[in-house]
């Protein structure tokens, strides 16, 4: 069964599904869908897609993510980040918005993300959740949420404007705000005021559902077409049908699948992630790119847009006690009836309520609270906040998520290239070493004698500044002996070690001999494997800072059959 479940993750739960957990995840379900119905609606409406495409994007991803997925609560069907991005590519690829090939250009898309997430699966990448820092996705999704809300703001006015990017965007909203409909900006302000002091209030209540139903109802007997308000229209009713991916579109869509495969991943990591309960293991990276993958690869030939786990729906599928991903077969099953029998109703539904749904569900993205905080405790990462954030409004969401990426990893090497370069005394009486300051100006040190301690991953891109620091400390102290721990270095790198090799030579030409000191295992192979570790020898490589200082001050080591060659020295306060 363990070898099955790796295969098909459901083998893990169902043999052993307890009955009593039905009940559950019954709830749960019905809980759920309540929820991703009218959301899922409203995001294949940002994606310039049939709303009816949201209602199959919550069916078959969720049915697929229950077989394979690994996570109990993740409700995979999509989400406001992907919606937009969608739109974007979409937007460049069919002209005109013909429905029939915004929906073969969706299924092809689908087919593509579903394909880059199966094969990062496969290869076991599932480290790429990690390619995106935490500050720079809370200014991605800033960026994505100013978007999408700025998208939805004619619709809350009742106007029209052509899309030219983000501040033209809000120059022409401007321009044409004289020509607002009233009735539709009445309308609007009493389904925002609805939705928002629904999730104020009644946090427990389904909000979009009610909000869409009123506004369903209040078209239906109050005539709201006539007082001027758009409708949605006709929503296509019955079960999706098959779907032919129109692949000579694949050129043009590849880039743009791949920047929406990670954040994909990306934003169903984080749910998964977020969720757990005590008890509970944590989900696999490598499954869940599989799952997902599956979930859209499967989705693609019954007309979906690109699918993932959304925050919202997990954090209201975990709330209402989920026990197993059965919840989200029960989310499904109500999808499905609701395309059987109630799609003609959603055709009634007024444009200023998707569009209160839409704004509701997406300025939940843009938090100041977390940029304050970032700012707070970090002012360099709430500048890469920043950068993101401007990067999706100046560049789009497309080329945005490269920014963010490509942020990140400057982060990363900036972070690793600014690691400390410690020079370290012994605490009196003890044989503990900690970094020199003037709060403990008692340490004791070693004439002759420089112990420094590098802390971090040693590599190309921060190796230059190692080797500056190391050279200035050098000439500051002239040591006889320089004494490196390595013990807080967890890799050493090809361009690290032949600096450690050049640098050593270099020493000996100045007088100065060095020693390795605490070489966690992969760093001692390293050095071992090189010509480093064969000039240095046992002599000069040691496995604590005491063992090193005893040899320096000639005390006999390694069974006491050595005697240092080294002259005894007191150690001495400096």
């Amino acid at each position: 069964m363990n070898s099955l479940g790796k295969i098909i993750p459901v083998m893990n739960w169902l043999p052993s599904y307890q009955r009593e957990s039905l009940r559950f995840d019954l709830v749960a379900g019905l809980t759920t869908a309540a929820v991703v119905i009218p959301k899922a609606m409203a995001y294949a409406a940002i994606a310039g897609l049939p709303l009816v495409v949201g209602l199959y994007t919550s069916l078959i991803p969720l049915l697929v993510y229950a077989v394979m997925g690994t996570s109990r609560p993740l409700s995979v069907t999509t989400s406001s980040t992907i919606a937009i991005m969608t739109a974007g590519i979409l937007g460049q690829v069919v002209h005109g918005g013909d429905p029939a090939a915004l929906l073969s250009a969706s299924a092809t898309l689908s087919l593509l993300v579903g394909a880059f997430l199966l094969l990062a699966g496969l290869f076991r990448l599932g480290v790429v959740a990690n390619l995106i820092s935490d500050p720079v996705l809370t200014g991605f999704k800033a960026g994505v949420g100013l978007i999408i809300v700025l998208d939805q703001i004619p619709k809350l006015l009742g106007i029209h404007i052509t899309k030219a990017g983000f501040f033209n965007d809000i120059w022409s909203i401007v321009r044409h705000l004289p020509e607002t409909s009233i009735p539709t900006l009445i309308l609007a302000v009493v389904m925002l005021a609805l939705m928002l002091g629904l999730e104020h209030f009644a946090p427990r209540v389904p909000a979009p559902l009610i909000t869409v139903a009123i506004g369903i109802a209040a078209s239906a007997f109050a005539g709201l077409d006539k007082a001027g308000i758009a409708l949605v229209g006709k929503v296509e009713s019955g079960l999706p049908s098959f779907a032919i991916p129109d692949f000579s579109l694949v050129e043009q869509l590849w880039p743009a699948a791949l920047g929406i495969a990670l954040m994909s991943f990306v934003e169903s990591a984080a749910a998964g992630r977020a969720f757990i309960r005590k008890g509970e293991s944590t989900p696999d990276a490598n499954s869940e790119l599989v799952a997902t993958g599956m979930a859209n690869l499967v989705g693609s030939l019954f007309h979906i847009m690109p699918a993932g786990g959304g925050t919202s729906q997990t954090a209201v599928n975990d709330g209402a006690g989920a026990r197993s991903q059965l919840a989200g077969v029960v989310t499904a099953a109500v999808v499905m009836a609701t395309l059987l029998f109630l799609a003609p109703l959603f055709g009634m539904m007024p444009h200023p309520t998707l569009a209160a749904v839409v704004v509701v569900a997406s300025i939940g993205l843009i938090s100041p609270a977390e940029f304050l905080t970032i700012r707070r405790i970090r002012f360099m990462e709430a500048r890469w906040v920043l950068v993101a954030v401007f990067g999706v409004l100046l560049l789009g969401t497309l080329k945005g998520v490269l920014v963010a990426v490509l942020v990140s990893l400057i982060a990363l090497i900036i972070h690793g290239n600014r690691f400390p370069l410690h020079v370290l005394g012994r605490k009196p009486g003890t044989n503990v070493f900690r970094p020199r300051s003037p709060e403990h100006p008692e340490d004791e040190t070693f004439p002759g004698l420089l112990l420094l301690r590098p802390e971090g991953g040693i590599y190309f891109a921060n190796v230059p500044r190692l080797a500056q620091l190391m050279r200035a400390l050098r000439q500051e102290f002239a040591p006889r002996v320089l004494a490196l721990d390595l013990s807080a270095v967890p890799i050493l790198e090809y361009t690290a070690l032949r600096m450690l090799i050049d640098g050593e030579e270099k020493l000996r030409d100045f007088g100065t001999t060095l020693w390795l000191v605490g070489l966690n295992p992969e760093v001692l192979q390293v050095v071992q494997r090189s010509g480093l570790g064969e000039r240095l020898g046992r002599e000069r490589m040691f496995f604590t800072l005491e063992l090193a200082v005893n040899k320096y001050q000639g005390t006999r080591v390694w069974n006491g059959a050595e005697e240092a060659d080294l002259p005894v020295t007191n150690s001495s306060k400096e």
